[in-house]
């Protein structure tokens, strides 16, 4: 049986980038234009193939309108 290399609380905050990208109305599409990065980009970060850095995140929440407390709950 493989096991993830993220922890939990990990996958938590990417669920919740997800969640806070669909409640502000947003594609993935959407979201990759404003980064100007492609669509699956977006799309691997969400499904934790593509690890989220610090400078990622910032942009995200901006994106999202979320305060940083919304992810790291």
């Amino acid at each position: 049986m493989s096991k993830s290399i993220y922890s939990r609380e990990y996958k938590e905050i990417i669920s919740r980038l997800k969640k806070a990208r669909i409640e502000a109305g947003l594609s993935q599409q959407a979201v990759a234009e404003k980064l100007n990065k492609p669509q699956s980009y977006v799309s691997k970060i969400e499904s934790a193939e593509r690890r989220l850095d610090v400078e990622e995140m910032r942009k995200l929440i901006k994106i999202y309108n979320k305060p940083i407390d919304y992810f790291l709950k």
